[in-house]
C-alpha cells in the first residue's frame, strides 16, 4: 500500500538508523571491549584520560575514561541495554494494560467503563514521577521495580485513546456484520475491535518509549533507580557531576546519548503517527 508523500520520511529513516545503529553498539561493543566495562582499572594511569587517549597498554578510549579509569564508550553502551530495555518492555508492557483497559471498558460500557476512566484519570491526575519517586522508595531499586513502576503508571494515555477508538470501530458495519452472524461479543473484541484499534496506541507505546528511557535515567541519577556498578545514563551522568569542569566527557557522553536516543523515539513515533493519518485519508478517498 502507498501513501501520500509527506516531505517528512526522512525523520523515519534517520530514527530507525539512530536506534538501529545505537542497538547494535548496545550489543557488540561491551562484548569486543578489551576490558569488564564494570571493572575498576589501574586508576593511577587510566584516570580521567580525555576522549581518543591511548592508555599504557595500547587501548584507544573513543570518549575517555571515567574516574575509575574505566571506559566510558564501552560502559555507555553496556548502559544502553538497560536503557533500551527498561524503555522498551516497560512502555510495552504499560501499552498492553492500557490497550487491555480500554478496549474492554468501551465494549462493556456502562458501570465497567466508568469505573475504568474513573481510575485512569484519577491516576493521571498525580504527577508520574512523583509515584515512581514513592515505589522507587518504598521497594529496593532495580530493573524489574523499574520497568512495574512505569508499567504500572503509564497505561492511563494509552487506555483512553484506545476506548475513543474503540467506540468508533464498535459502530463500523462489519462489527454489526459479525453480530449479526451470531459471532460473541468476545470474539467480535478481540477478532474485529481490538486489532482495529490499535493505531493510535501503537504510536503512543512508541513515543512512551522515550518517555520510559527518560524516567528511568532520572530515578537513577538520584539514587533510586539502576545501581552501581551496573551502568545507566542516569548514574554515568550522576558519577560525572563530580568532575564536570575538569573531565566534561564524563557527564556529556551519556547525557548526549539519552537526547540521542529519546529524539529518535520521538522521530519514529511521528513518522508512524503521519503514516497512520496518510492511510486512514486514503481510505476515506476511496469510500467516497
Amino acid at each position: 500500500m502507498s501513501f501520500p508523500s509527506t516531505g517528512k520520511g526522512w525523520r523515519e529513516r534517520l530514527a530507525t538508523i539512530t536506534l538501529g545503529a545505537l542497538l547494535l553498539g548496545a550489543i557488540l561493543v561491551p562484548v569486543l571491549s578489551p576490558s569488564d566495562p564494570r571493572a575498576i582499572g589501574d586508576v593511577l594511569s587510566l584516570r580521567l584520560l580525555p576522549p581518543l587517549a591511548v592508555d599504557p597498554a595500547g587501548h584507544r578510549h573513543i570518549l575517555g575514561t571515567d574516574a575509575f579509569g574505566r571506559d566510558i564508550f564501552a560502559r555507555m553502551m553496556l548502559a544502553a541495554r538497560v536503557s533500551l530495555t527498561v524503555g522498551v518492555v516497560g512502555s510495552v508492557l504499560a501499552g498492553l494494560v492500557g490497550i487491555l483497559v480500554g478496549a474492554t471498558a468501551a465494549w462493556l460500557g456502562g458501570a465497567a467503563d466508568r469505573l475504568a476512566m474513573g481510575v485512569s484519570d484519577a491516576l493521571l491526575a498525580v504527577p508520574r514521577l512523583v509515584l515512581l519517586l514513592v515505589c522507587a522508595s518504598l521497594w529496593p531499586p532495580g530493573v524489574t521495580l523499574v520497568i512495574v513502576v512505569l508499567m504500572a503508571t503509564g497505561w492511563m494515555g494509552v487506555a483512553r485513546l484506545v476506548r475513543a477508538e474503540a467506540l468508533g470501530v464498535g459502530r463500523r458495519p462489519y462489527v454489526e456484520a459479525a453480530r449479526a452472524l451470531g459471532a460473541s461479543p468476545a470474539r467480535i473484541l478481540w477478532r474485529h475491535v481490538i486489532p482495529n484499534a490499535l493505531g493510535p496506541a501503537v504510536v503512543a507505546i512508541t513515543l512512551g518509549v522515550g518517555s520510559a528511557i527518560l524516567l528511568e535515567s532520572g530515578l537513577s541519577f538520584l539514587g533510586l533507580g539502576i545501581q552501581p556498578p551496573r551502568p545507566s545514563w542516569g548514574n554515568m551522568i550522576s558519577d560525572g557531576r563530580e568532575s564536570i569542569v575538569m573531565a566534561p566527557w564524563v557527564a556529556l557522553a551519556p547525557g548526549l546519548a539519552l537526547i540521542v536516543t529519546v529524539l529518535a523515539c520521538t522521530l519514529l513515533g511521528d513518522a508512524l503517527r503521519d503514516r497512520l493519518a496518510g492511510e486512514e485519508v486514503l481510505t476515506i478517498r476511496g469510500r467516497s
